[in-house]
Order: structure tokens, then sequence, then C-alpha cells
């Protein structure tokens, strides 16, 4: 298993991922396989186990991996600080008869432009949604997450200092805004279909050339579902 040689002493702190090794090793499951059995790019995981990026694996991802290995899923669960544990566990509260849902703004930036290294995702504030608006428009909050774009390339869709709010329970189905990971880039896009196991990323700004990839070279975070910005 090629790509599972990282040793658990040199990985990042969350015991979630040592844990996710030691499994995996014991089942002779490579981190590429697991990869592809949560419908993620082949070295999703890899990426997850030795640079600790994703923070943490998604619900649906935790629960399919936990099944595979027959554990529980609170084994492959991040060990959060008290101060984001407040920050997710405050999911929703009131205001008057509205209920309102807190959605975490993260400190990474989402760049509409050459890209911007992901160096963290610990959310830093939130921003609050109505529940009935939520509802509405068919939104699970546990699935939402606020970024802000860097660059000019998607203007004038979205400009420079523009908070976006990403559906990551959206995969690519469709084309549409949305924001992918390219090894440690993290860009927003228009994405589109360019033929069997192709994908081309759009920019609005027409200074900025197309880039075709193929559908393994990048990860689809979540589309763009709302934007708010100054005028």
């Amino acid at each position: 298993m090629s790509d599972d040689r990282p040793s658990v002493g040199s990985l990042p702190g969350d015991p979630a991922r040592a844990r996710l090794l030691e499994l995996a090793q014991a089942r002779g499951s490579s981190l590429s396989a697991l990869s592809k059995l949560i419908d993620r790019n082949s070295s999703y995981l890899q990426q997850f186990i030795r640079k600790g990026s994703p923070r943490k694996l998604e619900e649906q991802d935790r629960r399919t991996l936990a099944q595979f290995f027959g554990v529980d899923e609170s084994e492959l669960a991040p060990e959060m600080s008290g101060a984001e544990e407040k920050s997710y566990g405050a999911s929703r509260y009131s205001a008057g008869d509205e209920d309102f849902h807190a959605i975490p703004r993260l400190s990474l930036a989402a760049a509409a432009g050459p890209g911007q290294f992901a160096n963290g995702e610990a959310p830093f504030d939130n921003f609050g949604f109505s529940g009935r608006w939520l509802r509405e428009n068919g939104f699970d909050p546990k699935m939402l997450s606020a970024l802000t774009v860097e660059g000019d390339s998607m203007e004038p869709l979205l400009r420079h200092g523009d908070e976006i709010l990403i559906d990551r329970g959206s995969r690519f189905e469709r084309d549409g805004v949305h924001v992918v990971r390219m090894g440690d880039t993290l860009m927003v896009k228009r994405l589109a279909s360019a033929g069997a196991g192709r994908i081309a990323l759009l920019s609005q700004n027409l200074a900025y050339p197309p880039v075709e990839v193929g559908l393994d070279e990048i990860e689809v975070l979540g589309r763009v579902v709302w934007k708010s910005g100054r005028l």
C-alpha cells in the first residue's frame, strides 16, 4: 500500500487520522481505494491523513467508512476544542418567533484568480440565516459553509471580498459555480462538462482562459448557492 506509509507518530494531531490509518492497514485497504469508496478523488484520504486537509471528514463520509470497517462512527470524528464545539454546536438559535441557523464562516479564502492555499478550515465566526429561508430553498444548514472570494477572475458575478455560501452536500451533477480544490489550491469557478472524465474550469472574466482537467485531478467541495457583497 504505497499511499499508506506514514507512521502514526508522523500524522497531524487529530486521533481520527491515526485511527483511520490503523483501520486501513489492518484491513489491507489502500487510502486510494477508500477515497473512491466515499466518492472522492483518489488522493483525498491521503491528503486528509498526511496533511490534515480537510480538517475533518464530512458526516456522510465518516458514516460510510465506519460501516465499511464495522466500527462506531465516533472513532473517525475529530476532537474539537471548546471554541470549535461552541461554534459548530450552536447551529440554531432563536430571535423572537423566528428560528435562525449559525452557518460557519471559514478562515480560508476561495480564490477567483490564481488560487490561494488552504491552510486551515476552523470557523472564526458565523452567519445567521433564517431557518424558513433555508427550508424554502432546500438547504441543510449542517452542509453549508461561508467563504470569502479573492481575486477578479469571476467578475462581475463575484467580486473580490464577496462572501459566498457553499452547499457541501451538492456534488458536481450539472454545470454551475462551484468551489474546487486542486492539490493545495482552492478556487471558485464555473464548471462545465468537457467530455468523458473531463471538466472545464471557467472564469467569468474573459481575461482568464478556460482550464480543462480530468475529474480525478480536482475535488469538488460544493456548489455556490448564495453571495453577499459590498455595493
